[in-house]
């Protein structure tokens, strides 16, 4: 496996996987509130999907290039979402396929809020434990963009992740217009084990398959 490299253009700030077979895809992966590019779960996720082929951009999002500790405040998500923006169309100058966008909670909720504003800007999404609601507020949902996401989403869910249990989820994804097939990683919290789990059977594969 290659090691990850600096990637830095305009306000794009990451880690770049580059496979050794490029399939000519790419993807682009950014952290949950509480962590970084370097989150181990994404660390781990980026070497499974560039040893399959892909270009994988690990984005550093604005908040956290501001800042190294805490979460980000509600008035920086649109922020977050243009930088996502861009290191999308930073990876279709290198990836000339199909590129797609996802990352671990935080980022992938900024992901699907992104494609549900712009449904042509990505070819599909990847969600790592998807922050369905704050622990122990089932009624603080926020689904309120679901309706309009028409990109295909797969959904990476641990069985016992206090931000929405599988039933939770399951009946969330059903509200999306667009494909939409949920994972769940057995016994695993909302950081999904910090990538401690057979990403390469269970998420690559069924991956690959969902977006042919």
């Amino acid at each position: 496996m290659i090691e990850a490299t600096e990637f830095a253009a305009k306000s794009v700030r990451g880690l770049l996987n580059q496979p050794e077979t490029p399939t000519g895809e790419g993807l682009v992966l950014t952290h949950g509130a509480g962590g970084n590019a370097r989150a181990p779960l994404l660390a781990a996720v980026a070497e499974a999907f560039a040893a399959s082929g892909m270009w994988v951009l690990r984005c550093e999002l604005p908040f956290r290039q501001r800042r190294p500790h805490g979460p980000p405040g509600p008035a920086e998500a649109a922020g977050d979402r243009e930088n996502l923006r861009q290191a999308v169309n930073e990876v279709r100058a290198i990836a000339p396929g199909r590129v797609f966008l996802g990352g671990h909670s935080y980022g992938g909720r900024q992901a699907t809020m992104l494609a549900a504003e712009e449904p042509q800007s990505v070819d599909g999404l990847l969600l790592f434990s998807y922050p369905l609601h704050p622990p122990k507020k089932p009624t603080v949902l926020r689904i309120a963009h679901f309706a309009d996401l028409q990109t295909p989403a797969l959904f990476v869910h641990g069985s016992r992740d206090e931000f929405g249990s599988v039933e939770e989820m399951t009946a969330a994804l059903r509200l999306l217009p667009g494909p939409a097939a949920l994972i769940v990683i057995e016994k695993a919290g909302h950081d999904l084990r910090r990538g401690k789990f057979d990403i390469e059977g269970i998420v690559v594969e069924r991956f690959r398959e969902f977006r042919i």
